[in-house]
């Protein structure tokens, strides 16, 4: 049998802030059996130091803007002299410039990941005919595209992307994270100062008017007693807290900043994604659109209630899969009345649901190289396949990441690298 020659990657994304994309990306490669290098065309924030702490190589290209054309000769002459047999994009900006850059630079294969797109919106911006169209022009250039959700597929392919092109390839967490624990459940309250038999709300996500926290604030403002743990940031913070004082509720709204969804911060002094869902007794996604709905398959793991208007990755399956959670419309009300009723039964823990090992990262990430080997296979002069030599043992890595073949590249500047840092 003819060895399968080893697959060097390169991920390209808009940004590394703290976001849904971003944090997956930093989850999946901890599961993928290859080296990976990770660009970002901007804002190398907390996710690109968590990488770096996984042992993963972060450039950052510097760009300016949408419209600054010079970053694409970087990007080409980056990917050209990095020999990057694959290139995947994640998030708009990165998919329209890398998949072009991709093309003249020669890499083998070209796959994106479409994580965020809405029916009207995406990534939080109003969908424009120009944005359309410029998204389908570049789509032509790449080998596939990756959809976080049947939903997520539906709308690509009403847009005009052949089916055949479209792959469903949906978002994971690691389960285990997310297990509950009462004593870490009486440890968080206790740091974030709740009183230890206080009714606890949670919600997670960008402060964005699209997620509509607003609706959760008043609601839990309207139930005396009741306490709100919001995780995130973004610009509606300060507005979210003013709403709050207005209605005499800002002692029991807790505006928590962003927040690791891994865990807790490397001193163990700020509590995590996991520990907050361990404090809460029902959590709530208010959100009018979603791709998919990571927080909510997040809470479900954890045990909790939730009540979500919309969320895809269990909106797409049976009811039987997700039993925990219930849809609910957008009005205030009718949320007043929902939490008042968990409220009144009192807390209780769930066991995670099916849904749960449906979402499983390390099932994704076998569903991405399956992608990955069939938009390699179709490459001209295909002599590979993305999961590297057969029979090879991953060799483990900083934080737990694999490398198939040759040990990783050091973490530091390589040839070309373009303003940034390693």
């Amino acid at each position: 049998m003819k060895a399968l020659q080893p697959v060097k990657a390169l991920h390209i994304i808009t940004g590394l802030g703290v976001g849904g994309a971003e944090q997956q990306l930093r989850l999946l490669l901890r599961h993928m059996p290859m080296q990976c290098d990770v660009l970002t065309l901007t804002n190398p924030g907390p996710v690109a130091e968590g990488l770096r702490a996984d042992g993963v190589r972060v450039v950052h290209l510097g760009m300016r803007g949408n419209r600054d054309l010079g970053a694409l000769p970087r990007l080409v002459k980056f990917i050209r002299r990095g020999g990057y047999d694959l290139v995947h994009t994640h998030l708009y900006r990165a998919c329209v410039y890398g998949r072009l850059a991709a093309r003249l630079a020669g890499a083998r294969a070209t796959v994106a990941t479409e994580h965020s797109l809405g029916e009207g919106e995406i990534e939080g911006r109003p969908l424009s005919g120009g944005v359309r169209r410029l998204y389908l022009a570049s789509e032509r250039l790449g080998a596939a595209t990756v959809a976080v959700s049947d939903t997520v597929a539906a709308r690509l392919e009403g847009w005009g992307v052949p089916a055949a092109r479209v792959h469903v390839v949906p978002n994971g967490i690691e389960a285990v994270r997310f297990r509950f624990d009462e004593g870490v459940r009486r440890a968080t309250r206790a740091r974030t100062g709740l009183p230890e038999r206080a009714f606890v709300v949670g919600g997670v996500g960008r402060l964005v008017p699209g997620k509509r926290f607003d609706v959760l604030v008043r609601a839990v403002a309207a139930l005396p007693g009741a306490h709100l743990l919001l995780a995130g940031d973004g610009p509606e913070r300060a507005g979210l807290r003013r709403l709050a004082a207005e209605l005499g509720a800002q002692s029991r709204i807790h505006l928590l900043g962003e927040r690791d969804p891994l865990g807790d911060s490397a001193d163990g002094r700020t509590p995590g994604i996991p520990a907050l869902l361990a404090a809460m007794d029902v959590f709530v996604s208010p959100s009018r659109e979603e791709a998919f709905g990571l927080a909510v398959v997040e809470a479900l793991a954890a045990g909790l209630p939730v009540l979500h208007v919309t969320c895809p990755a269990i909106d797409d399956l049976p009811a039987a899969q997700a039993p925990g959670a219930r849809r609910i419309g957008t009005g205030t009300e009718e949320l007043v009345a929902a939490l008042r009723g968990h409220m009144e039964a009192g807390a209780r823990r769930l066991p995670p649901p099916p849904v749960v090992r449906r979402y499983d990262i390390a099932r994704s990430a076998r569903q991405l190289l399956d992608v990955y080997d069939l938009a390699l296979a179709a490459a001209p002069g295909a002599t590979g396949a993305a999961r590297g030599r057969p029979g090879a043992d991953p060799v483990p890595g900083a934080g737990g990441a694999a490398v198939v073949g040759a040990p990783r590249e050091p973490a530091g500047p390589g040839p070309a690298e373009p303003t940034g840092t390693g």
